[in-house]
């Protein structure tokens, strides 16, 4: 299953790639978060590996590409699936900046996670929309 989220943020793209890449935000956008622990390697860079750990799961990020504003790609691995979010930051303005994320799930491990990506496949994408929302809603009053 793969899907692309997109919004324009009313800030300028140093700010927004700032906050992106400082873990210590991510409660104020992602439900449910509590920590992200650094595992392996340099917080950030190509090759790091991090338990992020949210009120409901564990989760082993791992960071493919860190090249931003064009390419931010990392490798998401829980016990019950797998996927991939590979983000970008455009310029549109000094002041506008359009975040798109792109995820893909390769792996769902147990019967009921299948059942729900084939039942019920838009709840990924809404998801990860209601984040960027939450993201932008964060940039722009801060």
């Amino acid at each position: 299953m793969k899907f692309t989220c997109s919004i324009d943020i009313h800030s300028n793209i140093d700010k927004v790639i700032e906050v992106f890449l400082n873990p210590d935000n991510l409660k104020h956008f992602q439900d449910g978060f509590v920590a992200k622990e650094l595992i392996s390697g340099t917080p950030g860079e190509k090759g790091a590996k991090s338990k992020m750990v949210y009120k409901k799961l564990e989760l082993i990020e791992t960071i493919i590409t860190n090249n931003l504003p064009d390419e931010f790609f990392a490798l998401y691995e829980h016990k019950h699936m797998t996927n991939t979010m590979k983000v970008s930051f455009i310029y549109l303005s000094d002041n506008k900046t359009r975040y798109t994320s792109e995820i893909e799930y390769t792996k769902f491990n147990g019967f009921i996670i299948n059942l729900i990506a084939k039942l019920l496949p838009g709840m990924f994408k809404k998801q990860v929309q209601k984040w960027l929302v939450q993201f932008k809603n964060y940039v722009e009053n801060n």
